[in-house]
């Protein structure tokens, strides 16, 4: 029996160092520093590559729907700014992010960064500071041409004072910060300028690098990695399951045509809810919702993935 006490006494005491050491080891990671290449970005007082960038934050990028708050549509029909101020709750199974506040306020918002450290973290997901940036954002291969225009937009707000918490993760949280979370960066080289057309090159462009479509309609699992077929839906976002935009016969827009496909986005959210930034896409042009439409007939049919419960 005293053997029996003595091995349970000394299991404990390696469980409990070995929880102890571990402790110590994630919170030690948790703001790892990590290094990237600055991109050669300067933002542009020009109005048009202003209102380049103001369409791509407004539409295609959909930067309204997470880093606004309030009713952004109400405020598009008077025809005034919405102010990217952030606050937005991401509410996750590892905790609470929260997104940033990117007028150019230089107190609580971008306005102390420079272009570069502003380029490098949509680019190569890595803050100023040089900690990791969540990969929400998955604008890594957006072209020269569109990043100088959003950020150029960026630069054109009116600056807002507006403090947003610390994102709040929970054990799970900070554990997979520790060992899991790494920067995301381009895929291959980024081009300099894309063609704007009607081409299923273009549309490509718009759903992997501007509007994030693979983002929510590919399964992932909670770091982020991809383990469904590309486009087939499964995922799970905000709880609500994303459905198959390949031409699969169980797919969403199998017998749809150009304009069912057209006309779907301009009817904006119909079910209460939903996560999909309905209203933002739909202030995409006909043209670049034919490229996309275009594109999505090129990916390759898939059955949805069994989704876990």
């Amino acid at each position: 029996m005293k053997r029996l006490k003595k091995i349970a006494k000394w299991t404990g005491i390696v469980l409990l160092l070995l929880i102890l050491g571990l402790s110590a080891t994630i919170a030690s990671r948790q703001n790892l520093h990590y290094d990237a290449p600055y991109p050669d970005i300067h933002a542009s007082s020009d109005s048009a590559v202003i209102a380049r960038g103001r369409h791509l934050a407004y539409s295609g990028a959909h930067c309204i729907d997470c880093h606004h708050k309030g009713n952004a549509d109400s405020l598009i029909a008077l025809g005034q700014d919405v102010p990217l101020t952030g606050g937005f709750e991401f509410k996750l199974p590892l905790g609470t992010i929260y997104s940033k506040n990117i007028t150019p306020d230089k107190s609580t918002g971008i306005g102390k960064y420079t272009d570069g450290e502003i380029a490098r973290a949509l680019r190569y997901g890595v803050h100023p500071d040089g900690t990791v940036v969540y990969d929400f954002m998955q604008l890594h291969n957006l072209s020269d041409e569109d990043l100088t225009a959003i950020i150029s937009f960026l630069r054109s707000q009116q600056p807002v004072e507006h403090a947003v918490p610390p994102h709040s993760l929970n054990v799970m949280g900070n554990a997979v910060k520790a060992f899991l979370v790494r920067p995301v960066g381009p895929t291959g080289e980024v081009p300099a300028k894309v063609t704007r057309d009607t081409t299923a090159a273009y549309g490509r462009y718009l759903v992997l690098n501007v509007a994030e479509c693979s983002g929510c309609h590919t399964q992932r699992d909670m770091t982020g990695q991809v383990i469904g077929p590309p486009f087939a839906g499964g995922g799970n976002v905000e709880g609500f399951i994303t459905p198959n935009i390949t031409l699969h016969p169980s797919g969403r827009i199998y017998k749809w045509s150009k304009k069912d496909f057209i006309d779907r986005f301009r009817k904006g959210r119909l079910i209460p809810g939903s996560p999909m930034p309905w209203n933002s896409f739909g202030r995409m042009s006909d043209d670049e919702l034919t490229a996309v439409y275009n594109f999505l007939k090129t990916v390759k049919p898939a059955p949805m993935p069994v989704v876990k419960q």
